[in-house]
């Protein structure tokens, strides 16, 4: 589970919330007609925008990274020495057993065993890192499109209020109340924007720099195993991607 987000989110919205109480009534800011311009008009919005397979997958890979973990760059590095030291160990054809829940180190690692040459593998990967690359930026831009739809239809929710409450002007007592619903959608607008759909589209954008990274120590790995598969040499190479702190060479039996 991705704390951070959470943690973010959680954050967000308690300090909202609280700044919200300490004016006054939770009611005060729900308002079923203002929800209705601006989630509805938002939603159908990036449904015209997008083919619903789009929208489906974005949502999907923003759920993902609220349950996901973020896999350190470090952790891929051992992974590769540990590959390393099974290949020098038992043979390459011993990598064919690997198991592993990276579809792409899996494949990697089918082909240092089939002892597939480095041009195949660096083909492979880069196929693979342009399929990942545009699947991501399908997810971004639908969540940017959203970070820029909601605050619109905040304003002609607002637009709309402003209109009936002009309408009502001979009767002064309705003006307030009139004017803080006509305010509220801008709100809506404004907090959906802010607190949800351009943070899940940076951590989109970040999700992808890190996945890239992730493809090219993998290659490099697998690339440096198939020319040596000295585990030392292998760990001093894909080192290098990783900040000095973090590195930490441990031989395994």
């Amino acid at each position: 589970m991705d704390i951070a987000t959470l943690l973010g989110l959680s954050t967000g919205l308690t300090l909202v919330l609280g700044a919200i109480f300490m004016g006054g009534s939770l009611l005060q800011f729900f308002d079923v007609p203002s929800l209705m311009i601006v989630v509805g008009g938002t939603l159908a919005s990036i449904c015209v925008t997008y083919p619903f397979e789009e929208v489906f997958q974005a949502f999907s890979a923003g759920m993902k990274i609220f349950a996901s973990r973020k896999v350190k760059d470090g952790e891929v590095v051992n992974m590769m020495v540990r590959i390393a030291e099974i290949s020098r160990r038992e043979g390459l054809l011993a990598l064919e057993n690997i198991q592993t829940e990276n579809a792409i180190l899996k494949k990697a690692c089918q082909l240092i065993a089939d002892n597939a040459d480095a041009g195949l593998i660096r083909e492979t990967l880069r196929i693979e890192i342009g399929s990942m690359k545009r699947r991501h930026a399908v997810g971004e831009s639908v969540f940017k499109s959203l970070a820029g739809f909601s605050p619109s239809y905040g304003m002609i929710g607002t637009l709309i209020g402003l209109i009936q409450m002009l309408a009502r002007l001979d009767d002064p007592k309705s003006i307030g109340p009139a004017m803080a619903v006509a305010i509220i959608t801008t709100f809506y607008g404004a907090l959906l924007s802010t607190l949800f759909f351009l943070p899940v589209a940076g951590k989109l954008r970040s999700r992808t720099l890190n996945e890239t990274l992730q493809l090219e120590i993998i290659f490099e790995g697998a690339k440096c195993i198939l020319e040596n598969n000295n585990p030392r040499l292998v760990y001093e190479k894909l080192s290098s991607f990783i900040a000095p702190r973090e590195r930490r060479y441990e031989r395994r039996g």
